[in-house]
Protein backbone atom coordinates (compact mmCIF):
# COMPACT_ATOMS: atom_id res chain seq x y z
CA UNK A 1 0.00 0.00 0.00
CA UNK A 2 1.53 3.65 -0.91
CA UNK A 3 1.36 6.03 1.16
CA UNK A 4 0.30 9.66 0.64
CA UNK A 5 2.82 12.40 -0.50
CA UNK A 6 1.90 15.49 1.54
CA UNK A 7 2.91 18.22 -0.77
CA UNK A 8 4.30 21.52 0.01
CA UNK A 9 1.84 24.57 -0.80
CA UNK A 10 2.39 27.44 -2.06
CA UNK A 11 0.93 31.00 -3.33
CA UNK A 12 2.19 33.00 -6.13
CA UNK A 13 1.46 36.73 -5.49
CA UNK A 14 3.60 38.87 -7.84
CA UNK A 15 2.69 42.16 -5.51
CA UNK A 16 1.80 44.96 -8.03
CA UNK A 17 4.43 43.86 -11.04
CA UNK A 18 2.47 43.88 -14.44
CA UNK A 19 5.24 43.09 -16.50
CA UNK A 20 8.95 42.23 -15.90
CA UNK A 21 11.80 44.19 -17.86
CA UNK A 22 13.51 41.73 -20.23
CA UNK A 23 16.89 41.99 -18.78
CA UNK A 24 14.90 41.42 -15.18
CA UNK A 25 13.53 38.20 -16.91
CA UNK A 26 17.12 37.20 -18.37
CA UNK A 27 18.28 37.49 -15.20
CA UNK A 28 15.55 35.51 -13.54
CA UNK A 29 15.99 32.48 -16.06
CA UNK A 30 19.49 32.44 -15.80
CA UNK A 31 19.30 32.14 -11.82
CA UNK A 32 16.26 29.03 -12.41
CA UNK A 33 18.79 27.46 -15.06
CA UNK A 34 21.29 26.59 -12.28
CA UNK A 35 18.44 24.56 -10.46
CA UNK A 36 15.91 23.13 -13.00
CA UNK A 37 13.91 20.26 -11.74
CA UNK A 38 16.13 20.53 -8.38
CA UNK A 39 15.01 23.69 -6.85
CA UNK A 40 12.81 26.22 -6.15
CA UNK A 41 11.29 29.85 -5.78
CA UNK A 42 13.09 30.14 -2.41
CA UNK A 43 16.07 28.86 -3.57
CA UNK A 44 16.12 31.12 -6.33
CA UNK A 45 15.84 33.92 -4.30
CA UNK A 46 18.59 33.12 -2.46
CA UNK A 47 20.51 32.80 -5.67
CA UNK A 48 19.33 36.51 -7.13
CA UNK A 49 19.58 38.34 -3.84
CA UNK A 50 23.47 36.97 -3.29
CA UNK A 51 22.67 34.94 -0.06
CA UNK A 52 25.98 33.49 1.60
CA UNK A 53 22.95 30.53 2.86
CA UNK A 54 25.12 27.16 3.31
CA UNK A 55 23.03 25.74 0.89
CA UNK A 56 23.48 28.30 -1.34
CA UNK A 57 27.40 27.68 -0.95
CA UNK A 58 27.47 24.24 -0.40
CA UNK A 59 25.81 23.61 -4.50
CA UNK A 60 28.33 26.52 -5.82
CA UNK A 61 25.00 28.72 -6.53
CA UNK A 62 27.35 31.73 -6.02
CA UNK A 63 28.96 31.06 -9.10
CA UNK A 64 25.66 31.36 -10.81
CA UNK A 65 27.14 34.39 -13.22
CA UNK A 66 23.22 36.39 -11.84
CA UNK A 67 24.33 35.88 -8.47
CA UNK A 68 23.50 38.92 -6.42
CA UNK A 69 21.79 40.59 -9.67
CA UNK A 70 19.14 41.51 -7.02
CA UNK A 71 21.42 42.35 -4.11
CA UNK A 72 19.30 46.02 -3.65
CA UNK A 73 15.71 44.09 -3.22
CA UNK A 74 14.05 42.72 -0.54
CA UNK A 75 13.38 39.08 -0.86
CA UNK A 76 9.88 39.86 -1.19
CA UNK A 77 10.41 41.53 -4.02
CA UNK A 78 12.77 38.94 -5.53
CA UNK A 79 10.14 36.66 -5.38
CA UNK A 80 7.46 38.73 -6.75
CA UNK A 81 9.33 38.97 -9.93
CA UNK A 82 9.81 35.48 -9.93
CA UNK A 83 6.38 34.73 -9.53
CA UNK A 84 5.78 37.46 -12.32
CA UNK A 85 7.76 35.12 -14.43
CA UNK A 86 5.37 32.06 -13.39
CA UNK A 87 2.22 33.31 -14.17
CA UNK A 88 4.07 35.16 -17.33
CA UNK A 89 4.55 31.63 -18.69
CA UNK A 90 8.28 31.73 -18.77
CA UNK A 91 8.59 29.25 -15.51
CA UNK A 92 6.41 26.50 -14.34
CA UNK A 93 6.84 24.86 -10.94
CA UNK A 94 5.96 21.14 -10.56
CA UNK A 95 6.42 18.84 -7.90
CA UNK A 96 9.44 16.60 -7.05
CA UNK A 97 7.55 14.11 -4.32
CA UNK A 98 6.31 16.38 -2.08
CA UNK A 99 8.47 19.70 -2.68
CA UNK A 100 7.34 22.34 -6.05
CA UNK A 101 10.78 22.87 -7.87
CA UNK A 102 11.03 25.18 -11.20
CA UNK A 103 10.90 24.21 -14.71
CA UNK A 104 11.44 26.21 -17.83
CA UNK A 105 8.31 26.47 -20.39
CA UNK A 106 8.78 26.54 -24.15
CA UNK A 107 8.65 30.09 -23.97
CA UNK A 108 11.22 30.62 -21.16
CA UNK A 109 13.59 28.04 -22.70
CA UNK A 110 13.92 30.03 -25.54
CA UNK A 111 15.25 33.26 -24.16
CA UNK A 112 17.84 31.43 -21.41
CA UNK A 113 19.33 29.48 -24.38
CA UNK A 114 19.74 32.62 -25.96
CA UNK A 115 21.05 34.08 -23.18
CA UNK A 116 23.10 31.03 -21.97
CA UNK A 117 24.65 30.76 -25.74
CA UNK A 118 25.55 34.27 -25.73
CA UNK A 119 27.54 33.33 -22.09
CA UNK A 120 29.34 30.88 -23.42
CA UNK A 121 30.39 32.70 -27.37
CA UNK A 122 31.83 35.63 -24.55
CA UNK A 123 33.58 32.41 -22.84
CA UNK A 124 35.16 31.50 -26.25
CA UNK A 125 36.16 35.37 -26.85
CA UNK A 126 37.48 35.15 -23.24
CA UNK A 127 39.28 31.87 -23.64
CA UNK A 128 41.45 33.05 -26.36
CA UNK A 129 42.70 35.84 -24.83
CA UNK A 130 43.61 34.19 -21.66
CA UNK A 131 44.79 30.56 -22.78
CA UNK A 132 47.36 29.23 -24.81
CA UNK A 133 46.43 26.08 -26.84
CA UNK A 134 45.62 22.97 -26.29
CA UNK A 135 42.02 24.32 -24.84
CA UNK A 136 40.01 22.30 -22.76
CA UNK A 137 36.48 22.18 -24.27
CA UNK A 138 35.24 19.60 -21.78
CA UNK A 139 32.92 22.07 -20.64
CA UNK A 140 30.91 21.65 -23.50
CA UNK A 141 30.22 18.16 -23.55
CA UNK A 142 26.89 17.09 -22.25
CA UNK A 143 25.63 20.22 -22.66
CA UNK A 144 21.53 20.63 -23.32
CA UNK A 145 21.78 19.84 -27.52
CA UNK A 146 19.51 22.58 -28.67
CA UNK A 147 21.68 24.91 -26.85
CA UNK A 148 24.69 23.89 -28.71
CA UNK A 149 23.27 24.10 -31.98
CA UNK A 150 22.09 27.39 -30.88
CA UNK A 151 25.98 28.02 -30.18
CA UNK A 152 27.01 26.72 -33.20
CA UNK A 153 24.76 28.54 -35.12
CA UNK A 154 26.17 32.01 -33.56
CA UNK A 155 29.78 31.06 -33.98
CA UNK A 156 28.79 30.37 -37.64
CA UNK A 157 26.73 33.02 -38.23
CA UNK A 158 29.96 35.10 -36.94
CA UNK A 159 31.67 33.88 -39.63
CA UNK A 160 35.36 35.08 -37.22
CA UNK A 161 38.19 32.41 -38.30
CA UNK A 162 39.55 33.05 -34.54
CA UNK A 163 36.74 30.67 -33.33
CA UNK A 164 38.69 27.54 -35.83
CA UNK A 165 41.11 26.73 -32.63
CA UNK A 166 38.59 26.18 -29.97
CA UNK A 167 36.09 24.39 -32.50
CA UNK A 168 39.02 21.76 -33.48
CA UNK A 169 39.55 21.16 -29.70
CA UNK A 170 36.18 20.92 -29.45
CA UNK A 171 35.12 18.44 -32.10
CA UNK A 172 38.10 16.30 -30.54
CA UNK A 173 36.10 14.86 -27.61
CA UNK A 174 32.34 15.48 -28.44
CA UNK A 175 29.59 13.00 -29.68
CA UNK A 176 28.95 12.06 -33.45
CA UNK A 177 26.46 14.60 -34.19
CA UNK A 178 27.55 17.16 -32.56
CA UNK A 179 31.76 16.42 -34.49
CA UNK A 180 29.74 16.54 -37.58
CA UNK A 181 27.91 20.27 -36.67
CA UNK A 182 30.88 21.25 -35.51
CA UNK A 183 32.97 20.10 -38.97
CA UNK A 184 30.29 21.70 -40.86
CA UNK A 185 30.69 25.08 -38.92
CA UNK A 186 34.55 24.91 -39.58
CA UNK A 187 33.81 24.25 -43.58
CA UNK A 188 31.66 26.98 -43.79
CA UNK A 189 34.02 29.51 -41.86
CA UNK A 190 36.50 28.89 -43.90
CA UNK A 191 34.74 29.04 -47.23
CA UNK A 192 33.83 32.72 -45.76
CA UNK A 193 37.35 33.73 -45.05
Amino acid sequence: MSRKVQRVHYDLDPKNIKKLPPEELKAILRGADELIGSGGRSLLVKILKGSRAQDVLRLHLDQCPVYGYFHQLSADEVLARIDRAILDGYLRVVYDERLPVLVFTDAGWEIEKETFANELLAGFDELLTTKQPPYDMSYLKDRNRTLIWCLLDKIEASGNPKYLPLLEAWEQLDYKKVKLRIEEVMREIKAAG
